[in-house]
């Protein structure tokens, strides 16, 4: 059974545009349709196409789905370079996160002091005294 692009992207909740720059980036490789020119997927490409949106929600970017396809197509395990991105994604994300819990006790700290702080005016060389009160 072959389905053209409005078909498996209605099949599988892939906007059809999507889909059309999944086959550009050539992580689908529908065959072509001599007669008419059409790309014509069929069901394997539906079960790649919900792999890509499971590895885009673990974060793997596009170029990084392409390598995994590529070495899957080429019968080679794409296992171990799927658990060194994950966990390199996984510290990286540790890192960024403390960095973000640090700015929101930052933010914190900031409001607390400003619930006793007026509004004011600028004066002299002042922008905005709420943030320059805040110790850098």
């Amino acid at each position: 059974m072959s389905l053209r692009v409005e078909q498996v992207a209605r099949a599988t909740g892939v906007p059809a545009h999507t889909v059309r720059y999944y086959v550009r980036r050539k992580l689908l490789r529908p065959r072509r349709n001599a007669r008419n020119g059409y790309h014509e997927f069929t069901p394997g490409d539906a079960r790649v196409l919900a792999f890509i949106r499971r590895a885009q929600a673990l974060g793997f970017t596009l170029s990084e789905i392409a390598t995994i396809l590529e070495k899957s197509r080429r019968r080679e395990s794409p296992c171990p370079m799927v658990r060194d991105i994950v966990r390199r994604r996984v510290d990286e994300f540790g890192v960024e996160l403390d960095e973000l819990i640090g700015m929101r006790r930052c933010m914190q700290r900031a409001l607390a002091k400003w619930r006793r702080m007026r509004d004011g005016v600028p004066i002299g060389d002042e922008v905005c005294r709420l943030i320059e009160s805040v110790g850098s």
